[in-house]
């Protein structure tokens, strides 16, 4: 049998090639973390996210019971969208994103083949600034599929000088995006290889 002279094995470590290395790491009982670029390993850990400090405050007016329109739209503070509607009988309720995304969904799960084919409440909500700021959320996506002809959304307005107005507050919260990397690498982690043992105890 090979006699190997006490000391050889570290001496001579750093004359074995890549393949060798990753042998004597698997034989050695030592987890080989990624040798990637540090781009690579940077992207598996971050992501985009996107924020708007602008916002809509939409004016809905009942004009025949069970029948509305869109007689305003304001930009406000991103927390301070919401949906102001007045009723017929004199009262009003002011709806927040949250409620009106429950009685935009509770329309599409109900009628989801005649959504926007009324002038009820829902569907001012869903093709006016509501519908906007609910769809511009990647979360809520969905409900642009029923957004996707201006032609309809404008006739959910009181008139076009309402619609057009409507266009440059969307417009005023699109300019109001920013956008930031946020870094999920979990602190304390190594890269390259031999960057974590396989928790064998030391001698």
């Amino acid at each position: 049998m090979a006699q190997i002279r006490k000391g050889s094995f570290i001496k001579n470590v750093k004359d074995i090639s890549i393949s060798g290395a990753f042998a004597l790491a698997v034989l050695s009982g030592i987890t080989l973390s990624s040798c990637g670029s540090n781009d690579e390993d940077e992207s598996a850990y971050s992501y985009e996210e996107t924020s708007y400090s602008k916002g809509i405050r939409s004016h809905i007016k009942e004009i025949k019971p069970g029948e509305f329109k869109i007689t305003d739209e304001e930009n406000v503070g991103a927390d301070s969208s919401m949906a102001i509607v007045s009723y017929l009988d004199g009262h009003v309720d002011t709806l927040s994103t949250s409620a009106a995304k429950a009685l935009i969904d509770e329309e599409i799960r109900t009628n989801h083949n005649y959504v926007g084919h009324h002038s009820g409440l829902s569907s001012m909500l869903l093709y006016g600034g509501i519908g906007y700021m609910l769809g511009r959320n990647s979360s809520n996506a969905y409900i642009n599929n029923y957004r996707t002809d201006p032609n309809v959304s404008r006739g959910f307005y009181a008139n076009p000088a309402t619609y057009d107005k409507s266009q440059n507050v969307v417009r005023q919260v699109n300019a109001s995006r920013t956008t930031r990397t946020v870094n999920t690498r979990p602190s304390g982690g190594r890269k390259g290889f031999f960057g974590r043992s396989s928790g064998r105890s030391g001698g």
